[in-house]
């Protein structure tokens, strides 16, 4: 069975040199919906000048590459591939809720509140990150959402934007559930700790949380979130691995693909939008065409309905 995919998160937008995520390889993989970030990672003072370029950037690809940008969910085209814009970095509104506001108005429609730095907004799930060698140690649990930081969520609610907890704290997504009560939230790239005990990866009950939201986790490409086993065939049972134990411990509404394209190395068995289809593949050995469609597109689509409009 052919499948649609959405695909929640990928760092193609400001990415150098060759790209994982072409728009061909988008095409061949069978991609409906991809969320493209403006991925800002340098706290030097200059994200928000930063995204507004990324923004630019979007809209001319639209353009150029014949996407079909979508800011609410009654834009989507079945024939297309659809485009939505978000952020990786809530730094980039530089303590101003007003340019939050101008993000909106720029066709933003989620934004993922940290990243690996602690900023205005709150603590990500890296205590003290020095680099990628960092990443098995140090999970930060106790610190979450600033006081200004519940002021972005509470905003973001109000716009109607979605909230996205990958790279954040434990206490931080508690924080998000409890300041968003039943509007659901999401984790865009992230995995499962069950498997692959990393401190970017969730926890049962963060999946639980998000799960009880009516939010969804992209299953995240990442090898090294995945398995210490970077062969191919390692990848592909790490991949299948995390999605079994996402859907244990949140149910089969929780589990969507959010790749991380172009902002991770290569993975020996995901290496581009046009090897999805094997990966759903195998969701469908595994899980049954009904609950594959669910992760492949259907999930997310009802989270961009509700939250998005």
């Amino acid at each position: 069975m052919k499948y649609r995919y959405c695909d929640m998160h990928c760092d193609t937008l400001t990415a150098e040199g060759n790209l994982q995520a072409t728009f061909e390889r988008h095409r061949a993989g069978g991609c409906y919906l991809q969320c493209f970030a403006a991925f800002l990672f340098q706290p030097d003072g200059s994200l928000y000048r930063r995204a507004l370029a990324a923004f630019d950037k979007f809209d001319g690809w639209c353009k150029e590459y014949g996407l079909n940008r979508v800011g609410r969910f009654s834009d989507l085209k079945e024939n297309a591939v659809n485009a939505v814009l978000t952020v990786e970095e809530g730094a980039a509104i530089e303590g101003d809720l007003k340019k939050l506001d101008e993000f909106y108005a720029r066709g933003v429609r989620m934004m993922t509140l940290t990243w690996n730095f602690a900023n205005r907004l709150g603590y990500p799930n890296l205590s003290d990150y020095t680099g990628a060698d960092a990443l098995p140690n140090a999970r930060e649990g106790a610190r979450g959402l600033t006081e200004f930081g519940v002021s972005v969520v509470e905003h973001m609610k109000e716009l109607h934007m979605i909230v996205d907890v990958s790279h954040g704290s434990d206490a931080l997504v508690r924080d998000v559930k409890e300041v968003l009560k039943d509007t659901p939230f999401v984790a865009s790239h992230s995995d499962a700790a069950s498997v692959f005990d990393c401190p970017r990866n969730l926890r049962d009950e963060e999946i639980r949380a998000i799960a009880e939201s009516g939010g969804v986790i992209g299953l995240n490409f990442c090898a090294d979130f995945l398995s210490e086993d970077k062969s191919k065939e390692g990848q592909r049972a790490a991949a299948l691995a995390h999605a079994k134990a996402i859907l244990n411990a949140g149910g089969e509404d929780v589990l969507a693909l959010g790749s991380d394209f172009d902002g991770i190395p290569e993975n020996a068995f995901l290496r581009s939008p046009a090897d999805v289809p094997q990966l759903l593949a195998d969701f469908e050995k595994a899980f049954g065409a009904r609950v594959t469609e669910k992760i492949a597109k259907d999930n997310f689509l009802r989270v961009f309905r509700t939250v998005c409009g």
